[in-house]
């Protein structure tokens, strides 16, 4: 089912890639965090309290243990043409470590920042179990095929500077480091969302090949903010992929001619949302072939 969810978008609409539908909260259950999905809800996530608990699972076994989603990967790469790529992804360290902290996502994040404050020594220890997890995990899905990597900071919002580098930037720049030790050569892309100032600082200490762009980001704040060799992912609104129409239009080709001197992957600014119009989709794709032709 998981590799039939991947596929469907590029059989109906011929994307150049496909990326790996699977939970980023995954790597919790993994490391032995009880996670389960509630109706209405969302996740709940059994919270770390000691530094026990976070040695409940080897990190072999923890590994292990995803191997669904490796032969998710290989089961999705045997069926897509040359042509078309597959991204493999994970969370973020801080932002699956806010889950773990929170019990559940849908909070102001607070709880999580204070944590930060309150408890560092066992938030790093957190950070760094989750580092490795990830770097692991991300291994073994470049083994089972995935052409690239896409790393999701989707809570690196709201952060104060002091807090973004220790658990935005610093922990970033360890996975990829991580991951090139480990012999991954295949392209990286960092996504924080709602990095706001910051984004200049990310792009520049986390050796990623791609920087992922969330729906507040000025195209014009781009160009002294990232560089020129760095490809750069987004930003459509989900909400005006919804509305559709004129202002739909042309946001798209504002996006596609702001970036035109750069490497540039037409995306959203985060995920599609249930209600979007499939017709709205269908206009998306149309103008960006239009666009780049």
């Amino acid at each position: 089912m998981a590799a039939e969810a991947t596929l469907q978008p590029i059989r109906r609409y011929d994307m150049d890639a496909a990326i790996l539908f699977a939970d980023i909260l995954l790597i919790l259950d993994a490391i032995g965090l009880d996670v389960r999905f509630e109706k209405g809800v969302g996740p709940i996530v059994e919270t770390v309290n000691t530094e026990a608990d976070l040695n409940r699972v080897p990190l072999e076994k923890a590994v292990q243990r995803l191997s669904p989603v490796y032969e998710t990967v290989d089961r999705v790469r045997s069926k897509l043409d040359d042509d078309k790529a597959l991204i493999g992804f994970c969370g973020a360290p801080w932002t699956v470590a806010l889950y773990a902290i929170e019990g559940r996502g849908g909070t102001d994040k607070s709880t999580a920042r204070s944590w930060a404050y309150t408890h560092p020594d066992l938030l790093a220890k957190l950070l760094d179990l989750l580092i490795e997890a990830s770097a692991q995990y991300l291994s073994e899905q470049v083994k089972a095929g995935a052409d690239a990597l896409m790393i999701f900071e989707s809570w690196a919002e709201g952060l104060p500077s002091d807090l973004f580098q220790t658990l935005v930037i610093d922990p970033n720049a360890k996975l990829v480091k991580r991951l090139r030790e480990m012999g991954i050569s295949v392209p990286i892309i960092g996504f924080p969302r709602g990095a706001a100032t910051m984004l200049s600082k990310y792009t520049s200490q986390v050796p990623v090949n791609g920087v992922g762009l969330d729906t507040a980001i000025d195209p014009a704040h781009i160009s002294g903010a990232v560089p020129k060799s760095m490809a750069v992912q987004g930003h459509l609104d989900p909400l005006l992929l919804i509305a559709g129409g004129d202002k739909m239009d042309a946001r798209v080709r504002e996006l596609l001619s702001a970036y035109s001197d750069r490497p540039h992957i037409f995306n959203l600014g985060h995920g599609v949302r249930p209600e979007t119009p499939i017709k709205n989709v269908e206009r998306v794709v149309e103008l960006v072939r239009e666009g780049v032709s």
